[in-house]
């Protein structure tokens, strides 16, 4: 068992934006139901929203040893049967409206259901295996990062130690369960009895708002663009009397923007605290203790309890020296088993053996704080999404045959460039519809030709200058 929810068994666990309530009593009945009408030990697709019927799914198959593979409900039909293919799943959990040709239901609860798909126990599941999260936005790749009950364990105690969490907590969804941020803020208060607020609303709408007052919500957690979105609707004018915690992770927050937060957090009693994980090691490396939010403005912050930094130089060697830029390298049993991208590989053990190259570039200054200054991989945080951005090519390459394409870009912002300028604004269509980004993010530009070098790869250093003008 994940949790050992009969710790809580008369708290409320859940408070849903139309007024249901379960406490974790009833949260552990019925996710025990669910797991007695799976037959044991299995992989399971998951659709998700922030919605009961999900939450259920995910709580019951973590507790009981199912292994969820965690989607977004907004992914194409074509991206999630790519997925189904290569991963033969025993059962799909997904909302009642959801049909797939060979499945049929055989229990439904909270608007969901269990589709039993025809494969059976086809894929073997290594012991240690818990759960599985995409790693690359919602492209529809197969590729998963594959998370072990230790992992999620170490990563929930660490959390729930620098944040000082309690069953007095009441924390509101503002992000993907399917997003391994949004999944850690479930995970932890799921830890300590508290009572999370479950809505599908965007934070633009007036209705997230009046549910975050009327169940006097206690913090909640935002992405870089969350935050720029709140900041746009003069955020910090709204009475919200039982807000103490605000978090902030899934890409670097603009300088000028952390201050202002951090600071109106300290005018008004409150705690604004900016974190650093990817999924690969289960959510958080690194957090920015709420004291510091202000002197270290623009940092990350320190290593999570029981975790550790190195920076790693060009030739290998290990950086000691302050404001000396390395790759930054994590040491701590969060760190994930590996990847997945088929179902042969979930009988695969740790590969990882606690360590990960994160893939971005860093600074330490005298005190031991960290700060990104870029990144060694072509990956983009795109609201809170991270994108391959090689994956994103070859994506488009398959749809648009005989395209010459490339992507590069800047956090929050894709660049599109073709030699074919009359199929770009189908190019940008596709790629928002594929990954369920708002087209905003996208950006297109045709050019005579794409930059190559002799061996007629990319030169996407060639194409920067092209990001302010677009």
């Amino acid at each position: 068992m994940m949790w050992k929810f009969d710790r809580f068994a008369s708290n409320i666990a859940i408070i849903e934006e139309h007024g249901l309530r379960l406490t974790y009593g009833e949260l552990n009945a019925e996710g025990h139901a669910l797991y007695t009408t799976t037959g044991g030990r299995c992989l399971v697709l998951q659709l998700c929203g922030n919605n009961l019927g999900s939450f259920l799914g995910y709580a019951g198959f973590l507790e009981n040893g199912v292994v969820p593979a965690m989607l977004d409900s907004d992914m194409s039909r074509e991206a999630l049967e790519s997925i189904y293919q290569a991963y033969q799943p025993k059962f799909l959990w997904v909302p009642e409206e959801y049909t797939h040709e060979g499945c049929f239901p055989i229990y439904s609860r909270f608007g969901y259901q269990l589709l039993q798909a025809p494969f059976g126990d086809t894929a073997q599941l290594h012991p240690d295996l818990a759960l599985l999260l995409t790693t690359s936005g919602s492209t529809g790749s197969p590729k998963f990062v594959r998370q072990s009950y230790r992992n999620i364990r170490a990563n929930t105690d660490s959390i729930v130690t620098y944040l000082s969490l309690s069953d007095k907590e009441r924390p509101i969804t503002t992000l993907p369960m399917s997003y391994t941020y949004g999944l850690s803020i479930i995970n932890t208060h799921l830890d300590v009895g508290a009572a999370i607020l479950l809505t599908n609303k965007s934070m633009a709408q007036k209705e997230f708002w009046t549910f975050f007052c009327r169940e006097h919500a206690t913090s909640f957690g935002g992405v870089p663009y969350t935050y720029e979105m709140l900041d746009r609707m003069r955020f910090t004018y709204m009475a919200l009397p039982s807000l103490i915690t605000m978090t902030q992770a899934g890409g670097k927050l603009l300088p000028a923007l952390h201050e202002k937060l951090a600071c109106w957090c300290a005018e008004t009693g409150r705690q604004f605290i900016v974190m650093y994980g990817q999924c690969e090691a289960t959510a958080r490396m690194a957090y920015l203790p709420w004291e510091k939010s202000i002197e270290k403005s623009g940092s990350m912050g320190i290593a999570i309890p029981g975790g550790r930094f190195e920076l790693i130089g060009a030739e290998g060697e290990t950086i000691t020296e302050p404001f000396v830029t390395g790759e930054l390298r994590y040491y701590g049993d969060n760190v994930t088993m590996g990847y997945a991208e088929s179902a042969a590989d979930l009988s695969l053990g740790d590969e990882r053996y606690g360590i990960l190259d994160t893939g971005d570039m860093a600074q330490m200054d005298v005190e031991g704080y960290f700060t990104i200054v870029g990144r060694k991989k072509r990956f983009l945080k795109i609201f809170g999404n991270r994108i391959n951005l090689d994956e994103a090519e070859r994506l488009i390459k398959a749809a648009f045959p005989g395209t010459e394409c490339a992507c590069g870009g800047i956090d929050d912002q894709l660049y599109l460039f073709s030699e074919d300028g009359a199929r770009l604004p189908a190019m940008k269509a596709f790629l928002s519809e594929r990954t369920g980004i708002h087209s905003s993010a996208f950006r297109t530009h045709a050019l005579s030709t794409l930059p190559k070098n002799a061996a007629g790869k990319t030169l996407y250093k060639e194409l920067e200058p092209y990001y302010e003008r677009c």
